[in-house]
């Protein structure tokens, strides 16, 4: 349903949100119109204060008929403000819905000029209301586009509609220091939830102004009944002349001032007939908004007051009625209110361009992502369909998945059919319809499937049918530096071998991308191409083309007086480029790059993109030849400027869940890195359901990033913490205690869809962790977590 209020937004965003912003655009040069064409007319609409008596009604109507013999007077403005201009309103020519306004000196009667610049705001209201279409199609059409913008308002307000509801900071704020589409997203949803109510206010009266039946069902209900349309609409009948002498409107005048002495503006009709009422409509000085309007009506001839209605005597219906103008333009509250009014209109323009850029950003993401998988395609299509051969491969960090397709690639262009599979989704009976299979397989922590082949391995290890009519290879990858090197490579050639199998050649062992162990893989894929073959195999783990020069910009130690080995936060500046992905790996070169049996050094990154730097937290090696050959480097040989050799590493099996859902982060010591990351993804996504269990040995030395750790707390983005200190004299145990001890919030969070990533050291913590949610929640669902892609571990 989420998906499809998506869909719908952002449609109605970049096809009626292009022209709503010219409504707003429009809207914020009406919000001061008055004040502006005051300041642009000075001694139009205000004279010099004098000490002659003010010029009463009927003194003005005859001034205005010297000015313009030929015209007749249909209503005449005063102000009860020292200086203000009486307004006289003229009859409009045959065929136009509007007269003409000429402003007359209220002490001397005198013409005033006519005002410069009503003739563009005329124009940008008929922009505004009509679109500048004839008046009924363009009321239709502002209609239409009203109840766009109401349901753009309200899909928006339920898109984002946090978890902590009653948190006003996730409603109100967001962070001014994220870049890019983050900080797009932010603006847009946060001043959206800021102009919120006020959209709302134009909508509901823009859709009041623009539909008859809606507005007279509303009048109904509010008791304020319009005469009928056709009575409205019809064609005005040319004015009679005035039987008999016109009355002097002094008598009426005298009887309003002495029944309405607050008057702050009265509003005079002059009727065509002598012998009917004067109706006045006039405005208190303490009156709730200008439309706030009481009515009198006074017989001409005799002065006798026929009718005076109060504005506080009007029903609540009709009073209500008299805001929503004065609510639409903000006057209500006063210059306040024109000032939020003109703030939410100028907003439309700018949601339509935040809108706009987060919708071709999603675009070009999507075409590179359609590349991508066309690219993908073009390299495992082609050659001989018949008898292709399975290339699959287990991949935690990404490095299998391209040996792959570099091997596949290879086959390809030779012209044999390759059939690239993850064994995340394979399954034995898939792999007993191929004739040839070729698995490159990664080891993780001591010895074990990666996450993605967990499943693989385990419906492999079960399974009865026989393979004897298949030949395989299997290239391992590995790291001696672990005691189980290769053991799921192992693992999965020895029970190829016990189902029947055939190798093509035996197993490789691939030790930290070594070259060597790569070319015979190249040959034994040659093999596969056929004695006439001359194409070389060229395979790599890593080119040097990859790094990238980066340079060491900081370095903070983040436990001070800790028991443990020193904590460092490494910042590294350079070129961001395309960025990476929360959870992402680095490869780093120790200073002495290229020296002999120097290998590159892996480390979980613990910042994102929008942070414009790369930041590591480093744990300090020390043993019997001194500080680590790596982190040594990093955190105590290399000065501040050196130059860094980097490799970015995708880490697919430790990155954010392709959907969003609640995300529980578990980890230990510089583990804080990988979940740092994670973390501040999501906060600049602004989802917030997210559970930090984090484990260290002393509270006093070892609360690494705790301020930014207990600000996400503040600001609701992580409403269950758990801090463990297992030094603590309190005893606080470790993290896999802590989730034994809250297991039904953690069951009940899993159930409720959440995604357990873990980040941390092999030995002791990820093992407790795998064990405790296999006590907690069953081995079995585990391990379907697992295979859905919901249990996601980067652990070393």
């Amino acid at each position: 349903m989420k998906k499809l209020w998506f869909q719908l937004h952002w449609f109605v965003g970049i096809t009626a949100g292009t022209v709503l912003m010219v409504i707003g655009l429009t809207g914020a040069i009406l919000a001061f119109r008055e004040q502006i064409l005051d300041a642009l007319n000075p001694g139009v609409r205000n004279v010099a204060v004098q000490s002659a008596a003010v010029l009463g009604p009927q003194q003005i109507m005859l001034a205005a008929k010297a000015a313009k013999p030929h015209e007749r007077v249909t209503s005449i403005i005063f102000y009860d403000t020292p200086g203000s201009s009486a307004r006289v309103g003229l009859a409009p020519p045959p065929g136009q819905r509007k007269g003409e306004t000429i402003y007359l000196n209220p002490y001397t009667g005198a013409l005033l000029a006519e005002l410069d610049g009503e003739d563009f705001f005329e124009w940008v209201e008929q922009l505004h209301r009509f679109l500048l279409l004839p008046r009924d199609p363009g009321k239709m059409v502002s209609g239409t586009l009203a109840f766009c913008l109401m349901g753009l308002a309200l899909t928006g307000l339920y898109l984002r509609w946090p978890r902590r509801v009653w948190d006003w900071r996730t409603w109100l704020t967001f962070d001014t220091r994220m870049k890019g589409r983050s900080f797009l997203w932010g603006l847009h949803s946060v001043a959206g939830t800021w102009v919120m109510v006020v959209f709302l206010m134009f909508t509901a009266s823009g859709v009041y102004w623009a539909f008859d039946p809606i507005r007279d069902m509303a009048d109904g209900w509010m008791g304020t009944l319009r005469p009928p349309r056709e009575a409205a609409a019809a064609k005005p009948k040319a004015p009679k002349p005035l039987k008999g002498e016109a009355p002097d409107l002094s008598i009426s005048w005298e009887t309003f001032q002495k029944n309405a002495p607050n008057w702050q503006m009265a509003f005079l009709r002059p009727p065509e007939r002598a012998t009917q009422p004067l109706q006045i409509l006039w405005v208190a000085k303490d009156a709730p908004h200008v439309r706030a309007r009481s009515s009198m009506s006074i017989n001409q001839q005799t002065g006798a007051l026929l009718k005076n209605e109060l504005y506080a005597d009007k029903p609540v219906g009709a009073r209500f009625q008299s805001t929503i103008y004065p609510l639409h333009l903000g006057t209500y509250f006063g210059v306040i209110g024109q000032i939020i009014v003109f703030i939410a209109a100028l907003a439309l323009p700018g949601f339509g361009i935040t809108g706009w850029m987060l919708y071709l950003n999603r675009r070009k993401q999507k075409r590179i992502a359609m590349a991508e998988r066309a690219q993908f395609k073009a390299s495992t299509a082609g050659g001989n369909t018949d008898d292709p051969v399975l290339m699959a491969y287990a991949s935690q960090t990404g490095q299998a998945e391209r040996l792959a397709l570099q091997s596949a690639a290879a086959l390809q262009k030779a012209g044999v059919a390759v059939h690239v599979q993850s064994l995340e989704k394979l399954t034995p009976p898939q792999l007993g319809q191929y004739r040839r299979a070729l698995f490159v397989a990664s080891s993780f922590g001591e010895g074990e499937p990666p996450d993605s082949a967990r499943r693989f391995s385990r419906l492999l290890g079960a399974a009865a049918q026989e393979l004897k009519h298949m030949q395989y290879a299997v290239l391992a990858l590995g790291d001696r530096n672990y005691a189980e090197f290769c053991g799921f490579g192992r693992t999965l050639d020895q029970r190829l071998a016990f189902m029947g199998a055939q190798p093509l050649h035996p197993m490789i062992e691939v030790d930290n991308g070594d070259a060597g162990a790569l070319a015979r893989w190249g040959n034994a894929l040659r093999g596969l191409m056929g004695e006439s073959t001359t194409n070389e195999v060229t395979l790599t783990a890593a080119d040097d083309s990859d790094y990238a020069s980066w340079r060491l910009s900081g370095r903070t130690l983040l436990n001070p007086g800790s028991i443990g080995f020193p904590l460092y936060e490494i910042t590294l500046s350079g070129a961001i480029g395309d960025g990476w992905r929360p959870g992402a790996l680095v490869d780093i070169w120790p200073g002495h790059y290229g020296g002999k049996d120097v290998a590159p050094r892996r480390y979980s990154l613990a910042s994102v993109p929008q942070d414009g730097s790369m930041q590591l937290v480093v744990r300090q090696v020390q043993n019997e030849q001194g500080l680590g050959l790596a982190s040594g480097w990093l955190t105590a040989q290399a000065a501040i400027g050196d130059e860094v050799r980097v490799r970015l590493i995708a880490n697919p099996s430790f990155d954010a869940y392709p959907t969003p859902a609640p995300s529980i982060y578990i980890g230990n010591g510089s583990g804080i890195a990988g979940l740092r990351s994670h973390l501040r993804a999501r906060v600049l996504e602004g989802a917030q359901k997210n559970w930090l269990i984090f484990g260290e040995r002393q509270q006093e030395h070892d609360a690494v990033c705790a301020d930014e750790i207990q600000g996400w707390r503040a600001q609701g983005f992580l409403p269950e913490l758990d801090l463990v200190y297992s030094r603590d004299v309190t005893g606080g145990g470790y993290v896999q205690d802590c989730m034994r001890e809250r297991a039904d919030l953690l069951r009940a969070w899993i159930n409720d869809g959440a995604v357990v990533y873990v980040c941390g050291s092999l030995q002791g913590m990820a093992g407790g962790v795998d064990q405790a949610l296999a006590d907690i929640i069953g081995r079995e669902q585990l391990e379907k977590l697992a295979e859905e892609g919901r249990y996601r571990r980067d652990v070393y």
